[in-house]
């Protein structure tokens, strides 16, 4: 394991989070490029979500069906 990869392993959760979070905005548009198969996909998929926006689930009732089935 590199001395960086052990350094990292060290940080808490917290610490690895906002790590994470740090790089990812440090990536410009261009560093993290969609290949246009994903972007088409994700076109489709958000054409689908604004037309049927009235059936989507809520957060809280996504979470409360999940529980109800543990």
């Amino acid at each position: 394991m590199t001395k960086l990869a052990q350094a990292i392993t060290d940080l808490s959760a917290e610490e690895r989070l906002s790590l994470i979070g740090a790089l990812w905005d440090s990536l410009s548009d261009a560093d993290a490029a969609v290949p246009d198969s994903q972007r088409e996909e994700l076109d489709r998929r958000l054409l689908l979500f604004e037309q049927d926006k009235g059936e989507a689930a809520n957060w809280d009732s996504i979470k409360a069906e999940l529980r109800s089935r543990a």
